[in-house]
């Protein structure tokens, strides 16, 4: 009932952010003035609100408030995305979790493979629906990504470069493959783990093997690229040699964040009763761990590009630290400062409320972490934190945990005959 609650107040929230768009210049000028005038506004705002006194004339004016008027209506299309991905993204990153733990043969973690199952199950509602604002995209109906405007292209000699590979048809073509890859080895995987259980000997089990190590080479390929198209090209003008593992690491805390927390919900309710302490010791290194590799990944990326100093590379820190300086920072403190200072004692680590806590303030920094990524590229300096945005969280988090939780009522919550079953059960670390 609360996840339909929820999606219910998003939809609500969400629809007042598209109704509350402009569709005209002048609207847009209007809603820019108002907000200047109540002190929310933005240091641009003056500027946009008086464009006829620009010094560069009239097409200047123009092309100035046409920009305005984008980024305004971006902003529920980019609150309904930033919403949208991130939750895809946690299962995403559980997928890959699931795959290594597969491939690898982990002997801890088959207690807990009913959970990446259930948590993975998202990828087919949450993949249709990324796909569909990318088709809108497409489509025009907003304007997210510059780089299908052909009147944008045909002005812009950068984009024209890389019209091969930033193109609408193989753009679409590309997402298509990478869902299409994602969900086939996520409903491959989940029949072979079932057959297992009901099998007499380990043929399923080595199926799944054999399935998960295959996996792994399509996954780093495709998730590297998805980051391209669907983050960075928000940015076309801007590019990152590492932003694919950039994406990948945070992907990747977020969903083991997400199995330890359910992990710990179901066996608060009785459930899961052979998880142990040991296991969400576990769960909470990997959480430590990863929040230390992306911080690693944040801090290359961030370094070379300031010590260089090359201009088109640092417009894209420069957008941040004028336009985004709450969320930027916040999301670093919520990312790196607060797991070193709460993760790293390793008993800590086996304190469910703990764990809990230290993870919903993981998660609410990675979804900082693609606010971050996505509004700057979209809706520059006319950001809030506000209705939309509230509404994506609301909507997509009700959708994730009623799917979530639905797929993991549908078969039993701990394997039958896995091989490593037992070592799994008397895991002690």
């Amino acid at each position: 009932m609360g996840s339909f609650i929820a999606m219910a107040l998003g939809l609500i929230c969400l629809a007042t952010g598209f109704l509350n768009a402009p569709s005209t210049v002048e609207e847009a000028k209007e809603m820019v003035a108002a907000a200047h005038d109540d002190g929310h506004g933005s240091g641009h705002a003056e500027e946009a609100v008086h464009v006829a006194d620009d010094a560069h004339g009239e097409e200047h004016d123009a092309s100035h408030d046409e920009h305005l008027l984008h980024q305004l209506q971006n902003r529920p299309w980019a609150a309904l995305y930033v919403g949208a991905f991130f939750f895809f993204m946690i299962a995403l990153g559980v997928l890959a979790f699931y795959a290594i733990q597969r491939a690898a043969q982990a002997g801890w973690s088959p207690m807990l493979f009913r959970v990446m199952e259930g948590i993975t199950a998202y990828l087919v509602p949450g993949g249709i629906i990324v796909f569909v604002i990318l088709v809108l995209s497409v489509l025009h109906m907003n304007h997210m990504f510059v780089w299908m405007d052909a009147d944008t292209v045909a002005h812009d000699k950068l984009l024209q470069g890389k019209a091969g590979y930033l193109n609408p048809t193989f753009f679409l073509v590309r997402a298509a493959i990478f869902l299409g890859g994602w969900i086939a080895y996520r409903e491959i995987s989940r029949r072979l783990s079932l057959a297992q259980d009901e099998s007499d000997d380990n043929s399923n089990f080595v199926k799944n093997f054999r399935w998960s190590a295959g996996f792994l080479v399509f996954y780093l390929i495709t998730e590297s690229m998805m980051s391209w198209d669907w983050i960075m090209s928000l940015d076309p003008h801007w590019f990152s040699t590492l932003f694919g593992w950039y994406v990948f690491a945070s992907m990747f805390v977020s969903g083991i964040t997400v199995i330890a927390i359910i992990s710990i919900y179901l066996k608060s309710k009785g459930y899961l009763e052979n998880v142990n302490d040991s296991h969400i010791h576990d769960l909470a290194k990997f959480m430590f761990a990863i929040s230390i590799f992306w911080t690693y990944l944040w801090f290359s990326q961030f370094m070379l590009i300031w010590y260089a100093n090359i201009p088109e590379e640092v417009t894209y820190y420069i957008a941040r630290f004028q336009d985004y300086k709450v969320p930027f920072f916040t999301m670093l403190a919520m990312n790196f400062i607060f797991p070193i200072l709460v993760l790293m004692n390793s008993d800590y680590k086996r304190i469910n409320w703990f764990v809990i806590m230290a993870g919903i303030v993981v998660l609410f920094g990675h979804y900082l972490d693609v606010f971050n990524m996505v509004m700057p590229a979209t809706v520059g300096d006319q950001w809030h934190f506000g209705v939309p945005e509230i509404g994506g969280i609301l909507f997509f988090g009700g959708l994730f945990v009623f799917w979530v939780f639905n797929t993991l009522t549908k078969a039993p919550l701990q394997p039958k005959r896995n091989p490593f079953i037992e070592e799994s059960r008397q895991f002690h670390y």
